[in-house]
This record gives C-alpha cells, structure tokens and sequence, in this order.
C-alpha cells in the first residue's frame, strides 16, 4: 500500500483523543482490532509526525493490566480514584442490569455479556458486546458511551441530540470526540445528565440498535463486480488455395 492508501485506512487519523479506543471498541466497527492496529503501525512508517501521539496516549497508556476492576482503581493516584470511582457510581447506579462490569480492552468496561447476547462483538465473537468505558489517562480522564456515537455524513440520533442538548444546559463545556468525553476533575461533568445518557439506553434497546446498523452498512455495501472471462482470440482462416 502506498502513504496516500494508508492514510485513508489508519483510523488514528482522526486526531482526536479517543479515536482508536472507538475504532477498535466500537460495534460498528467492521475492521478486526488487529488489522486496525497493523494499519495504524504501517501508516506511522510512512507518516510518521501525523499520529505518533495518538496511539502513545489512547492505546499505551490507557492500557492497564488489572484483572479487575477494584485493581484498576487501587493501581491510581488518590484523586484520580476518587474522581473514577465517583462517575463509577454514577453509572452502575443507572445501569440496567442485564450489563455488567469488567475489566476490558485495559479499562473499566460495561458491556453486554455473552449470556445476554451470545454473538458478542461482531469484530471479535469472544468480547462481549461493549457499551461504555471509564478509563484514567496520561493527561485526562474518559468516559466512552457508545451510545452517543456520532458517524461521519449522518444525522445525529435522538438520543445524541438529547445529550448535547441536556449538556449544553447545564454551562459545563463538553470537551467529546465522537463517544469518548474528556474530564481532568469531577466538576468538570454534570454527574446527572451521564447517568440518565446511560439509564436512557437498556441492554434489549443497545443490542437493537447495533444490530440494526450493522444491517444497514452491510446491505449499502456495494457488491463487487464480477469479471467476465475473457474468450481466446479466434485464429485467422486459413486461406484457401486457388
């Protein structure tokens, strides 16, 4: 593949903190998490100044190897914890029961649990459907709702405009990239509007609505064309002699 391929492919490109959690988190996502991270490596070897901190600060350092959750958060600085564990308690008060809580993809994750739905993230059957994500990083904090995704040449859903509207009126800034929103203190959120982002979206409704999307980008994809066998060339008659 050439730079400019490449560059088309990488899906770091976005330039936005958060850009490859979403891509290889997100159920949308229709490329393997490590096909998305190959590309990414082979576009730093072409492109080597355009995304280099991306992927240090999302996909580095956002990386912890807790095995649980309570690891994760014994493993922060006293006030991160306190801050993760204050939004932590936002959202499993407001969770509908048929998620639940884990370590995944090296942060706190909520996800839709194989029991629920056994087919699991369409990129990687073994992972459980993810919805959200609480992580500490390198300069910030985030919180990813999966649920508030924005895609790229498509209206925003209902649920997207109810959020920035419900955000907006509280005077706090939104600092949000397409899912993952950034915090550096508690204050920074309106607790309130986060856990009723996540009460709004139940298990049954999320599953749906991923469902529903996949269907839709598969049956816009074009098929490819066919190609028509080439016939051998017919030899020229031989003359008859007179």
């Amino acid at each position: 593949m050439n730079g400019g391929n490449l560059r088309a492919a990488c899906v770091t490109c976005d330039d936005r903190p958060g850009a490859i959690y979403l891509r290889l988190n997100h159920p949308l996502t229709r490329v393997s998490p490590d096909v998305i991270v190959r590309r990414h490596r082979a576009h730093r070897a072409v492109k080597n100044t355009h995304c280099n901190r991306i992927v240090q600060s999302e996909a580095i350092n956002m990386q912890s190897k807790a095995a649980t959750v309570q690891e994760y958060l014994d493993q922060l600085p006293a006030d991160r914890r306190s801050a993760i564990e204050a939004v932590r308690k936002v959202i499993l008060a407001n969770l509908d029961d048929r998620y639940e809580e884990g370590m995944q993809y090296g942060m706190i994750g909520y996800y839709v649990p194989h029991s629920v739905f056994p087919a699991g993230y369409h990129c990687d059957p073994k992972q459980p459907l993810p919805f959200a994500g609480l992580a500490s990083q390198k300069n910030y904090m985030s919180i990813y709702m999966m649920s508030i995704y924005e895609c790229e040449g498509q209206s925003p859903t209902e649920h997207v405009k109810w959020f920035r509207s419900a955000w907006k009126k509280t005077g706090k800034k939104l600092d949000m990239g397409k899912a993952c929103i950034r915090f550096k203190k508690l204050e920074d959120l309106p607790l309130d509007v986060i856990g009723e982002a996540i009460k709004r979206i139940p298990a049954r409704t999320y599953i749906a609505s991923c469902q529903a999307a996949i269907s839709k980008t598969r049956s816009n994809a074009k098929p490819a064309a066919k190609k028509t066998p080439k016939r051998a060339a017919k030899s020229p008659a031989k003359l008859s002699k007179k």
